[in-house]
Parts: structure tokens; C-alpha cells; sequence
């Protein structure tokens, strides 16, 4: 198979590194690659996301408290204490895919994902061991977090660089529809275990079979990735990617940090958090609740794959990612009013829908926007450091500040309020944001 060398973007074209682009017509190593990225992502997005899903039974067991609330605030608490290792782990993984190649960290991010599952999967609960427990659960939410933050800035670029510039959106967007597949996942164990089990069941062994079937990622990933052909080949040894980064991309690192806030918002709260607000604010059973991550993600799947094939068609992707954000800001007030006020299954649905739709639209053009806008040599630091400080700081903390918003004000309408102010510091970002392509 032969090989070329070519100046990853004509911004950054002074670049110490060279992109492997492949020849036309190797379909098959392309859906290889292809196939990799997105399983491997989703594999993982799907071990850090079924936590989520069983916040409630993990905060009574592993976070004893005289409130519900209480419990549910050290649940997520804890979930959100993974985020605090994403901009860690997209640091130091992301400098070492900028300098070793995408393969070698995304390889990594498995055995450390396997890591943190094994961690959870196996922890004693609060009643046999005590704090002995709770520390597990947070150890394994650490080195998730610590993985995750990696994984999506090598996989991203990785998706980006293979195969040229036509149907590049088209191949980004298999990262975001991955996640899709994780929360379709993840919903679909939750509720065929809240179906066929009795609660004690549950609460005694059942809960810990979805971090058990995800721990399938270390074959699987494996495997896989070993067969990976490297997009990236950095022909100079730079020490410090993520230094060149900060000094010469900096003020786009920081929009694009901000660009995301939206995506972010929706994707924690709608796709992950609603089910338990279901549960805890509507009063709906589990095997029911749990419907919501089923929809929301294979809606996520489908538009972000259809976002994939309008980025990679429209001349400018900048309209299509505002226009979706505007629907987006206004429709999440009255959709979570309608949702309040007439709380059945099918509406929670089908408006949970339209809001992972109205945003995901433009998601996938957004990221290809950033992933052109910075040079292959910086590509994969940029990415995971825009991705896992944007997550961490609006993501991570979404479930805990809006639970608490719940618990303090009783006002179900909090996760519209936070989804709002997200969108506005989105739409700031993106208006001050230049698109420029890559060759």
C-alpha cells in the first residue's frame, strides 16, 4: 500500500510532522479504520456511561444517606469526579498520539478503561466493606476519566486524516454517532436487568453485569486497533506538543472549549440524566425510564451520521452548527414545560429526541471545523484538551449541579435553565470563530 507525506493544513504547514494519507479505492482498510475508532470509542463511552444509568442504585449502596437526594448527589458526585481526570489524561495522551502516533494512545486508552471497569465491577459494597468500597468506585471512575480524555482527541484526528479530504465529516461524525451506540447500549443492559430482576437481585449482584460485559472492550479493542494502519508520523521528536499548542493556538483551544458547552450539556443531561430524572422527578418505573437513553441514542447515531454527510456537502459548516444551536437554546424551555406539565413516556421521548436531534445537527460540523482549524502536528493535544476541559467543566458537573438545583428548589424546569446558559456561551464562541479548511 503506498504512502505519502502531505502537509496536514495549510495554517499549520510549517508543521515538524507529516499526515499517512491512504490511496483511493482501499475501501476495506478505510472501514477498518473506521470501525476501530468508532467501536473502540464506543466501547469505552459505553463502560464510562452505564454509571450513569445506575447512578441511583450505586449511590444507595456504595453512598448511604438519610435523603435520596443525598445519596443520588454522592453518585454523581463520584461520576463527576471521573471528569476531573479528562483534561489530565487529554494532556498527557494527547501529547504522546502527537508524538508517538494515534495507534499507540488509543491502545493504551483501552488497558487503562479496563482498568477503572475492573475497579467498579469488583468493588464491595458500603455495608461489607465500608469506605473500602466507595474508594474503588472512585479509583475506577479516575482511571476511566483519565482514559477517556485521551481517547477521543487520537480517534477523532485519526478519523480526520485517513483517506484525504473527501467524506472526512462523513467519517468524523462515526465518533460521535459511536457514543450513540454506547448510550443505546448502555440503556438497553439497564432495562433488561430492571425487567427480568427483582430489586434485591439487583441491588445484590445484578448491577455489576453491564461493567461486566464491559470489560469485553480489552479483547475486542485489542484486536482491532492491532490491525490499525497510523494516519500520523511525527518527523521531529518536539518535546512538548501541548506547549506549541498553548502558545500558538491558544485563543482557538478556548473557543473552541466554549463552542462545545451545548453538545456537552446535551448529551450529559439529555442522553445520560434523563432516565434518573424520570425516575426521581417524574415518578416513571426504571425498565421505563430507561426507554429515554434508548431513543436519545440511536437518535444521536442517525443525525450525527446525517450531519457527517451535510458537512461534508455544504461549503460552509459555520450556518448549519448556529442555526442548530438557536432551534436548540429555544426549544429547551418548553420542551422541558411540556414534559412537567404532561409527563407521559411517549412525549418524554419524543421530545428528549428533538433536543439530541436540534443539537447534534451542527456537533458534528463544529468538531470538523476544529479539527481543520489546527495543525496535524497538534491535532490530537488540541482536540482532547478542547474536548475534556469542555466536558469536564459542563459535563461533569451538569448531573451534580442540576440535582442539587432539584433537590434545593424543587423546580423541575433546572436542566432547562443550565442547557440554556450553555447554549448562549456556545453560540458567543462560535460567532467570534473563522472557518478555515484544511487541504
Amino acid at each position: 500500500m503506498s504512502e505519502a507525506a502531505l502537509p496536514a493544513s495549510p495554517i499549520g504547514a510549517s508543521s515538524p510532522t507529516a499526515v499517512v494519507q491512504h490511496g483511493k479505492g482501499k475501501k476495506q482498510s478505510q472501514f477498518r479504520l473506521i470501525a476501530a475508532c468508532s467501536l473502540g470509542n464506543a466501547l469505552e463511552m459505553y463502560d464510562f456511561t452505564v454509571y450513569s444509568f445506575f447512578a441511583l442504585l450505586i449511590g444507595k449502596l456504595f453512598f448511604p444517606s438519610d435523603s435520596p437526594y443525598g445519596s443520588l448527589l454522592l453518585a454523581v458526585a463520584t461520576f463527576g469526579i471521573g471528569f476531573v481526570m479528562r483534561p489530565l489524561g487529554g494532556v498527557i495522551i494527547g501529547n504522546y498520539a502527537d508524538r508517538k502516533g494515534r495507534k499507540a494512545a488509543m491502545t493504551l486508552t483501552i488497558g487503562l478503561m479496563v482498568l477503572g471497569t475492573l475497579c467498579i465491577a469488583f468493588a464491595p459494597t458500603y455495608a461489607s466493606a465500608g469506605v473500602f468500597g466507595s474508594l474503588m468506585i472512585v479509583l475506577g471512575r479516575l482511571l476511566q476519566g483519565f482514559s477517556l480524555g485521551g481517547e477521543v482527541g487520537a480517534a477523532t484526528s485519526m478519523l480526520m486524516e485517513a483517506g484525504g479530504v473527501k467524506g472526512r465529516g462523513f467519517r468524523v461524525s462515526w465518533q460521535l454517532a459511536s457514543q450513540g451506540v454506547s448510550a443505546l447500549l448502555g440503556a438497553l443492559t439497564g432495562a433488561a436487568l430492571y425487567a427480568a430482576l427483582p430489586q434485591a437481585s439487583l441491588e445484590s449482584w445484578g448491577w455489576r453485569l453491564p461493567f461486566l460485559l464491559g470489560l469485553l472492550i480489552a479483547p475486542v479493542g485489542l484486536y482491532i486497533r492491532a490491525h490499525l494502519e497510523e494516519t500520523h508520523v511525527a518527523e521531529s521528536h518536539e518535546s512538548s506538543p501541548i506547549g506549541r499548542l498553548l502558545r500558538e493556538h491558544g485563543g482557538l483551544v478556548l473557543k473552541g472549549i466554549l463552542a462545545t458547552t451545548a453538545g456537552t450539556a446535551t448529551m450529559y443531561l439529555v442522553v445520560f440524566f434523563m432516565p434518573t430524572y424520570m425516575i426521581r422527578v417524574l415518578h416513571m418505573p426504571p425498565s421505563l425510564s430507561l426507554l429515554s437513553g434508548c431513543v436519545t441514542g440511536i437518535t444521536l447515531f442517525v443525525v450525527s451520521l446525517v450531519a457527517g454527510r451535510l458537512a461534508d456537502r455544504l461549503p460552509n459548516r459555520k450556518p448549519l452548527v448556529i442555526g442548530s444551536l438557536l432551534f436548540s437554546v429555544i426549544a429547551v424551555y418548553p420542551v422541558f414545560w411540556l414534559i412537567g406539565q404532561y409527563p407521559s413516556v411517549p412525549l418524554v421521548l419524543a421530545l428528549s429526541a428533538l433536543l439530541t436531534a436540534s443539537v447534534n445537527i451542527g456537533t458534528t460540523p463544529m468538531f470538523l471545523m476544529l479539527l481543520e482549524m489546527l495543525p496535524a502536528g497538534v491535532r490530537a493535544s488540541g482536540i482532547s484538551v478542547i474536548y475534556s476541559v469542555g466536558v469536564t467543566v459542563f459535563g461533569g458537573s451538569s448531573q451534580f449541579i442540576v440535582t442539587w438545583l432539584l433537590a434545593k428548589t424543587g423546580n423541575p424546569m433546572s436542566p432547562a435553565f443550565y442547557m440554556m446558559v450553555c447554549g448562549v456561551l456556545s453560540l458567543g464562541a462560535l460567532l467570534s470563530l473563522r472557518e478555515r479548511k484544511a487541504a
